[in-house]
């Protein structure tokens, strides 16, 4: 059974894991159904992931296995189990947890490595427990910083797009005329004040109320005033706090 060492420094970038994750899958999916077996640069791939695991070098782990993935080739169905290990390393738990549950999914309990992912699993449980119960960080665990856009606010300004940032819009009861036409009993046009606008043809804007502004939801964060960072959060309060 491999040896893995002490945890790494836990300010790690993450590099697109998302759609790395999906790609993933559909190559799961293809080598699967092709039966495809792993030869050549796949192998040399996971003995140098291996050897760099084993040496407690999980950056450089981290980034082979990446390469793997990205590169299209058949994995094998090992692979996300020491994937899973890597990113335990480097404390992306909430990536680490998805990698294991794919282990599962395609080995059930005959993977070689079958015990060794089942504690995995249990070691992932205080972590990700935390992530849930943290109010520092997003769901993935990284932590939440301030809006590149709103700043916190949670609110955007912006020119009102009813107006077009001009404070009034035409009455629709004159069509912006400022006077209401209307027949007499003898048939001839009469005009009159519209009523509604005070004979000015223009309202103040409803949405702006007049101020050329409208005020919105900040579009970046939804609403929220911070969005994730790229540092993996360690739950513990402070603005200048060293993740």
């Amino acid at each position: 059974m491999l040896i893995l060492g002490q945890n790494t420094e836990s300010k790690v970038r993450s590099i697109s894991f998302i759609p790395l994750f999906l790609l993933f899958l559909s190559i799961c999916s293809l080598s699967h159904a092709q039966g495809v077996p792993n030869l050549g640069q796949t192998d040399r791939w996971m003995k140098g992931a291996m050897a760099a695991m084993e040496r407690n070098d999980f950056e450089t782990a981290n980034s082979i296995f990446r390469n793997l993935i990205e590169s299209g080739l058949p994995l094998p169905e090992e692979m996300p189990y020491f994937f899973a290990e890597t990113l335990f390393e480097l404390k992306q738990y909430d990536n680490s947890a998805n990698f294991l549950q794919k282990y599962f999914e395609l080995n059930g309990f005959r993977g070689e490595n079958y015990q060794s992912a089942k504690e995995l699993e249990q070691r992932l449980e205080s972590p990700l427990q935390a992530i849930l119960q943290c109010q520092l960080c997003d769901r993935k665990g990284y932590r939440n910083e301030s809006c590149p856009t709103c700043h916190g606010a949670q609110k955007t300004e912006q020119d009102c797009s009813y107006c077009k940032a001009k404070g009034v819009v035409g009455c629709s009861k004159c069509a912006a005329t400022g006077m209401i036409t209307k027949k007499n009993i003898f048939n001839i046009w009469e005009y009159y004040e519209c009523d509604r606008c005070a004979g000015k043809g223009r309202l103040t804007c409803p949405t702006c109320d007049g101020s050329l502004k409208e005020v919105s939801d900040c579009k970046t964060c939804k609403g929220s005033g911070s969005v994730p960072s790229e540092i993996i959060c360690d739950h513990q309060p402070g603005a200048d706090h060293d993740h």
